[in-house]
């Protein structure tokens, strides 16, 4: 149960990078409702990480949870931001899940 609660915290900070992302091109009301949704998720992220550690080594969990979130983040930023999709990104992003899929089998 503990890994999925530290799936949802890692997909919370990617929502929480994508709010980000969203707040950084407007202003006024439309700005402070970005902030205050990457608040909350950042808060929900937290919280799920620190229920994930009730029983999960945090030297696990804790890169598990920060690799959902950077592989999530460069996802969002390529499909919805236009990022670039060079080869060098996705190089280092397959051996970044590469890391998360080593840290889990050994634990």
């Amino acid at each position: 149960m503990n890994w999925i609660f530290l799936i949802i915290a890692g997909l919370c900070e990617v929502v929480f990078a994508y709010c980000l992302g969203r707040a950084k091109g407007v202003s006024g009301g439309e700005w402070w409702t970005w902030i205050s949704a990457f608040a909350a998720f950042y808060v929900l992220s937290a919280v799920f990480l620190a229920k994930a550690t009730q029983t999960l080594p945090i030297g696990t969990a804790y890169p598990v949870w920060t690799g959902i979130g950077a592989v999530g983040a460069v996802l969002v930023g390529i499909f919805v931001f236009r990022e670039p999709a060079t080869f060098w990104r996705l190089f280092f992003l397959t051996t970044l899940i590469a890391s998360i899929v080593g840290l889990k089998a050994i634990s």
